[in-house]
């Protein structure tokens, strides 16, 4: 090893004094065959500091050692690599392992060689994906300083963009379906990924924002009632809890003050930003790890981001507004069905919060199970075409009325069928089949088995359920033993045998939801 390589003859200049982080460190894995050389990169490195963070040396001496260490330690900064080892070429085959194989494209790795004749500069440059090339004779201490302080600067800028491209794809995933609950957690995780990025946080920045909950905004936000929304870092799983919980007693008082003075606060190496709009106000952005002295162009840019996350969840709040408005439609309009007719109540909910519970029991996703039961009040739709004395008929209906009285579900289809809603179209498919047979002797297109939709198979067991165990105006309520029998005799006639199953495991449930749900005060449901 060449004397020019203890770097007695030069020290490196004095740079400003950071901080080191006594729990963050950059990682700087030596590879040599040689001892000396890991003692003297130490040494000349020992008070290297970047960022506020300090080297980590890991060791290696020899190529084997070396692919073990880095596939342990894949966030490893950078490589100073030996060539001639056990091999002539044992450190360039490191190198090609690295990129190769563990696809670890972050890291730097810069080359160090006692014997440039073994792996020439142009051809290993051209050959192999390493950032830098250097002889052990001609790399001083000060050269190794300043190798070491542009290869971080690179890594470093290199996370960076990978943090923003991840943050970004993020956003693109979430946008295809921004207003889902779902999605707008992803959109505002990838937007909070994004400024951290861009405002240069390091690995150790925290972010949480407050519930959005609706709120008026004339009115003062109780601190008491917000609760973390998204976070990352240390509140990455802190989701649904009170943000009196989760903070402490110095940084709620910073939320305190933001909200108080309806601003951004900025604190030594943190802030908080309160967010507002005509839906909510109160909602708080918390980011933490900050590099150093925001610039007048970072505020803009957090200001910016505060005003279109809530721009971005009043959109949500619209979006949920008219859904909730098209599921009242549909249930006002089905209750005005149900009170063309003698009996009255809470049918139509009843059937609904059945075929919720069927549904899932079933195995149906949870959006196919809110479809059906948003969807279902409107099973008997049609009935709408049926004249009063067919329909309130309070004896059995002879062989012409009940002809008439079929109709109704292919009224209540054709009413439904050409709307472009989803709710409305599972409205059409659950009108028209709800009175099919799984073994084909329904009505109105005697249909069999499977070819009957699932959402008019889970809502004529669910129908036949409700009305057995209420009064009509041609019966009286049946018991619910005598329900269960009757149910269990049409298995494979009437409604398919895994539904009734289904229905006969959940059916402490469904009578409590009778129960919850009564026609009125005298209910006689025994």
């Amino acid at each position: 090893m060449s004397d020019d390589f203890l770097f007695a003859d030069e020290v490196p200049e004095p740079e400003q004094p950071e901080q080191p982080s006594s729990h963050a460190c950059w990682k700087v894995l030596v590879v040599d065959d040689e001892s000396e050389v890991h003692a003297v990169t130490r040494l000349a490195l020992s008070d290297f500091s970047f960022q506020g963070k300090n080297l980590e040396f890991l060791s290696a001496y020899s190529g084997a050692e070396a692919k073990v260490l880095i596939q342990q330690h894949p966030d490893t900064a950078i490589i100073l690599l030996d060539v001639v080892m056990e091999t002539d070429d044992a450190g360039l085959q490191v190198a090609r392992y690295i990129r190769e194989e563990l696809i670890n494209t972050h890291v730097r790795i810069i080359l160090r060689t006692g014997q440039p004749g073994q792996a020439p500069e142009r051809q290993v440059i051209v050959n192999y994906d390493i950032n830098d090339y250097k002889s052990k004779t001609e790399l001083t201490a000060q050269k190794l300083f300043t190798v070491v302080m542009s290869s971080l600067r690179s890594y470093r800028d290199i996370l960076a963009i990978d943090h923003s491209r991840q943050g970004l794809e993020k956003i693109i995933n979430a946008s295809a379906d921004l207003f889902s609950a779902h999605s707008m957690e992803q959109f505002i995780d990838g937007v909070l990924q994004q400024l951290t990025s861009i405002l240069g946080c390091n690995d150790d920045a925290l972010l949480v924002t407050s519930s959005l909950v609706a709120s008026n905004p004339d009115e003062d936000t109780d601190p008491e009632h917000l609760v973390v929304f998204a976070g990352m870092g240390e509140f990455e799983k802190r989701e649904g809890e009170p943000v009196t919980k989760v903070l402490d007693q110095t940084l709620l008082e910073a939320f305190y003050d933001a909200l108080k003075s309806r601003s951004i606060v900025y604190k030594e190496n943190y802030l908080v930003a309160y967010c507002t709009s005509k839906f909510t106000h109160g909602s708080l952005l918390y980011v933490s790890g900050l590099p150093g002295q925001i610039t007048d162009s970072q505020k803009k840019l957090i200001e910016l981001f505060s005003q279109n996350v809530q721009i971005a969840y009043e959109n949500v709040q619209l979006q949920h507004e008219i859904e909730d408005t098209q599921r009242e439609i549909v249930y006002r309009l089905s209750e005005a069905v149900e009170h063309r007719s003698i009996e009255t109540g809470n049918h139509v909910k009843r059937v609904a919060f059945i075929c919720y519970e069927l549904a899932k029991a079933y195995g149906l996703s949870d959006d196919e199970a809110e479809t059906l039961m948003f969807a279902s009040p409107l099973h008997d739709v049609g009935k709408v075409g049926i004249p009063d004395g067919i329909l309130n008929k309070p004896k059995r209906l002879d062989e012409r009325e009940w002809e008439v009285m079929k109709t109704h579900a292919a009224i209540g289809y054709d009413i439904l069928k050409n709307s472009k809603r989803t709710i409305i179209q599972a409205g059409a498919i659950i009108a028209r089949d709800h009175h099919e047979k799984w073994d084909g002797t329904g009505y109105p297109g005697g249909k069999k088995a499977e070819d009957i939709h699932i959402y008019g198979r889970i809502a004529a067991i669910a129908d036949v359920y409700d009305a057995l165990r209420h009064r009509r105006c041609y019966k009286s309520a049946w018991p619910l033993n005598k329900v269960i029998q009757l149910i269990e005799s049409e298995s494979g006639k009437q409604f398919e045998p895994k539904l009734v199953d289904v229905f006969k495991s959940k059916v402490d449930k469904l009578e409590a939801i009778l129960k919850k749900y009564p026609d009125s005060e005298e209910d006689d449901l025994r």
